[in-house]
């Protein structure tokens, strides 16, 4: 549940209209893929699905707010590159220097934007289909580490662990 005051950035993915023929005639349906993410590294996603298209998108952003998850930030981008795969998308995230900017197609662009990534480098390889862009995006956002768990999880200090990767 979001707490009072709580902002949150709505970016809407894709609506589709949905049919299905049956014995009467067709019923038409909508879905909708939101991303909702408060700019500082929560970020999370929705499907809903109604016969209107604001109640589509208002029970996706009810689900999307639900499944909410923290991304380790660091000066504006991640703090390692990953690679991840959902079906037969695989998705590419790699850290960037300050100013560089998102460098992304627009599904994950949203995403980017929404959990308040400013600069990374992104490529999306096999499909493009954007529900299994979203999953497999938000499966390498979830397996990011930041410096301070790798240094918990190992039992050393955090300038241990810089001191180690620079020598």
């Amino acid at each position: 549940m979001a707490k009072v005051g709580e902002e949150f950035i709505e970016k809407i993915i894709m609506i589709n209209r949905v049919t299905k023929v049956t014995k009467g005639g067709k019923k038409l349906r909508f879905s909708a893929l939101v991303v909702v993410g408060d700019g500082k590294g929560k970020v999370g996603f929705g499907l809903g699905k109604a016969p209107e298209v604001p109640d589509a998108i208002r029970k996706a952003i009810e689900k999307a707010k639900k499944n909410l998850i923290e991304v380790p930030i660091v000066k504006g981008t991640i703090p390692h590159s990953i690679m991840s795969k959902f079906a037969s998308t695989k998705i590419l995230l790699k850290p960037a220097k300050s100013g560089t900017g998102v460098i992304a197609g627009g599904t994950v662009r949203a995403i980017m934007d929404a959990a308040g990534i400013t600069d990374v480098v992104t490529k999306c390889i096999g499909s493009s289909n954007p529900h299994n862009l979203v999953k497999a995006t938000f499966k390498a956002l979830s397996q990011l580490q930041s410096l301070e768990y790798v240094a918990k999880k190992r039992g050393k200090t955090v300038e241990e662990i810089l001191a180690q990767v620079r020598a």
